[in-house]
């Protein structure tokens, strides 16, 4: 039997080994969370809006506690785990407010004497989440859908099993039933059987686009609805007119977002050549500025990778996109030291052809890329097999609108700011960042029975 273990990347230390679920175990905690669903279903919005508050009090009360578990289990800088936490508390309160009225049903006029639109849930979802965000990726999957009046069982990264298993006891205090959320310990080797058992009526899975593939083929084979929230290599596009001082700014902030190791973080910057080199400038002195190491240290900005074999990963990519003519201009060395740490570090003189172009960098690495004017800078961001996030910096906000809601491609596309993921919009790519969305009114949708009722 081979163990799960929790290891503290900054240090090495195996901070505790879990046993896995036994194959009995698993079946009961299916048949668990689909004898759960009959009676969850049934209850009422307020009392589901109930204990998704009380979830969203525990949250917060104890947010220092699960940021401390986040740096320990990932690496994730104190301070951001406790925003971490707080964005979770805010998800719950808002479907806590708004479901009832998203999932309202919606009358529509007939030859019927009624005829009417309804939303019921589809029964029992697994959910496969990853370690990037350890709490707010559960959340955001959580909150709607429970609310929603589905049940569900989380198969999370097996490097935070303690995550996952702090989430299952938020949720019990929170007052919510047993079985109605349960987290299967158990390998990545499992999941193929979890997507067939007949327990599973839907799978989420956020993760790489490899392994989006896999859940899709398989989620497939049983017709069983998918979402799925994959990997990014966003753009954030640099035009003459843009305020210098606020697009670095939020570049850089996007890019370090936990450590670089986020699929919306920023990581291809396209800029303009009239402005190229002062961005460029500007840039590379607010990375190195950035403090890396212990993430339990208030004043450090990069934490730690959450596996010392991404780091190693992140690093080859460096390496052969300078070996292909990229110039590194700060970091891309591994330091000297315990822990899977990397360096802030800037990559310029960036092609197609390249990892620091093609591929997603999952790390503190950024990827500075000329063109000749906006119309270039624009073919170059979409040139991508990605499609999640998306920016542009231009002081002409009008001009901006524009490209962002008619010529960049992706999901999810801003102006002026760095792309991030908000209860109330909706949340999801295209192309091979994924399908489906979480979040938002579109978000809930996913995983109910859109049922059409007509009475003659």
């Amino acid at each position: 039997m081979e163990w799960i273990t929790a290891i503290n990347p900054a240090t090495e230390e195996v901070i505790k080994k879990y046993r896995p679920d036994s194959a009995t175990t698993v079946q009961k905690k299916l048949k668990a969370g689909l004898q759960a669903f009959a009676s969850w279903k049934q209850i009422a919005f307020e009392e589901r809006a109930r204990i998704l508050r009380n979830a969203a009090t525990i949250l917060r009360n104890r947010k220092q506690e699960w940021a401390e578990l986040m740096a320990k289990e990932m690496g994730k800088p104190i301070a951001q785990g406790r925003s971490e936490a707080e964005k979770c508390a805010w998800a719950c309160e808002y479907y806590a407010k708004e479901t009832a009225q998203m999932l309202k049903p919606i009358e529509v006029p007939t030859d019927a004497a009624r005829s009417f639109v309804t939303f019921e849930p589809l029964g029992l979802i697994l959910a496969i989440m990853p370690w990037n965000f350890p709490f707010w990726q559960v959340f955001r999957f959580l909150a709607p859908h429970l609310m929603a009046g589905n049940t569900a069982v989380l198969k999370h990264a097996s490097n935070v099993p303690g995550c996952a298993l702090a989430i299952q006891e938020i949720m019990l205090e929170a007052g919510l039933p047993e079985g109605v959320f349960q987290t299967l310990m158990v390998p990545s080797a499992e999941v193929k059987n979890l997507i067939a058992h007949p327990a599973i009526a839907a799978v989420t899975l956020t993760g790489s686009t490899d392994a989006g593939r896999a859940v899709a083929r398989q989620a497939g084979a049983y017709l069983k609805k998918t979402v799925l929230e994959l990997g990014g290599s966003d753009a954030y596009v640099i035009l003459s007119d843009a305020d210098l001082e606020q697009a670095v700014e939020t570049c850089v902030n996007s890019r370090l977002i936990n450590s670089g190791q986020s699929c919306i973080a920023a990581k291809r910057f396209i800029v303009v050549h009239d402005v190229l080199r002062a961005f460029t400038e500007r840039f590379v002195a607010r990375m190195q500025e950035k403090k890396w190491g212990d993430p339990m240290d208030e004043s450090v900005d990069i934490g730690p990778l959450a596996r010392a074999d991404l780091r190693n990963q992140l690093h080859r990519q460096v390496m052969r996109s300078v070996q292909a003519g990229a110039q590194c201009l700060v970091g891309g060395k591994i330091p000297k030291q315990k822990g899977a740490f990397y360096p802030p570090t800037v990559l310029t003189r960036v092609k197609k052809g390249m990892p620091a172009f093609d591929e997603e960098l999952f790390g503190p690495v950024a990827a500075i890329i000329a063109a000749r004017d906006e119309a270039e800078a624009i073919r170059l961001a979409n040139d991508s097999s990605f499609g999640l996030g998306a920016a542009v910096f231009t002081r002409d906000r009008q001009k901006g609108e524009q490209i962002t809601a008619h010529q960049l491609e992706a999901g999810n596309c801003f102006v002026n700011a760095l792309v991030k993921s908000d209860p109330r919009l909706p949340f999801g790519g295209i192309k091979n960042s994924g399908y489906g969305r979480e979040l938002g009114l579109f978000g809930i949708h996913e995983f109910v029975n859109i049922k059409t009722v007509y009475i003659a």
